[in-house]
């Protein structure tokens, strides 16, 4: 059996292979985010889903694209649980949730900016062969600009500072409990303080025909283009993509961005674990 595994901070999405390439079951976890989770709770989030847990002896090969992946201690972590709960898996891959968003919607050669805006953010360049990261993400305290962390952060900050329209603000402070406590709480003391903050976003996207909504969606996602896609410098040139659930659900406003500053909008994708399958039949299954 073979495990393929797209994972942001908010949650995971497995498929099952037969060695042949057939479907054999689909599930979903918790994120797995290494940078911000222990050991113990990415063990927990794997052994308490029942498939996973049912077929664990029968995996012999798993290829786990993530969000905190990126560098080398996070990854050793991960393989780490996953060697310990798989024990037959003679085959364990870990790459960053970059390749995934690759795998999905890059065609083979073609030189592309591939970009993630769901939890968190990034943004890469595909020269045709390899990716290139000029960036090195640090997290989503420091970075992730236009993702639903970013997003939910702002809309905290501006209630708290009293900068949300009364009709708005009442809306938001209905749907979710803004008091010190409970903010500080989660965003301190609480795992996965991002996936917290990415939680508020649903409300930005359900409220986006507001002025105010429009507005904080286009200063973020203006900051995404200057911050990432900006720094290459044949991106005019270019197809930029698009995975996670910021992007699917604001595709109206982020073709508006790109379209002033003169950028081609490429697949927009809410998950890719869908291309990520259709990747390995064609390139890693049976070779």
């Amino acid at each position: 059996m073979v495990l393929i595994v797209d994972s942001g901070s908010t949650k995971t999405d497995w498929i099952a292979l037969s060695e042949e390439g057939h479907e054999l079951f689909q599930t979903q976890t918790l994120g797995l985010n290494p940078q911000v989770l222990s050991k113990e709770i990415l063990n927990e989030r794997i052994i308490n889903n029942f498939e996973l847990y049912k077929h664990r002896h029968e995996v012999s090969r798993l290829y786990f694209y993530g969000a905190g992946c990126g560098v080398e201690k996070p990854r050793l972590l991960i393989k780490e649980v996953f060697k310990d709960f798989f024990t037959q898996a003679d085959e364990v891959v870990i790459k960053e949730d970059t390749y995934a968003a690759l795998y999905a919607t890059v065609k083979e050669g073609e030189k592309s900016i591939v970009c993630i805006l769901g939890t968190g953010s990034n943004c890469s360049y595909y020269d045709g062969s390899e990716i290139v990261q000029k960036v090195i993400s640090l997290g989503y305290i420091l970075m992730d600009d236009a993702s639903g962390n970013y997003f939910g952060g702002q809309l905290i900050r501006d209630f708290h500072f009293n900068k949300i329209p009364n009709d708005l603000a009442k809306r938001f402070s209905a749907a979710f409990d803004l008091s010190s406590e409970s903010v500080k709480n989660n965003l301190y003391k609480s795992p996965n303080p991002n996936t917290y903050l990415a939680t508020f976003a649903r409300f930005l996207i359900e409220n986006k025909d507001h002025d105010y909504c429009q507005a904080l969606i286009e200063k973020g996602l203006k900051k995404f283009v200057e911050n990432q896609i900006l720094q290459f410098e044949d991106a005019h040139q270019l197809p930029i993509h698009f995975v996670g659930s910021i992007a699917f659900y604001l595709k109206t406003e982020l073709k508006r961005v790109l379209d002033s500053y003169g950028f081609r909008l490429g697949k927009v994708l809410k998950r890719p674990i869908d291309g990520l399958v259709t990747h390995h039949k064609n390139h890693i299954l049976n070779k």
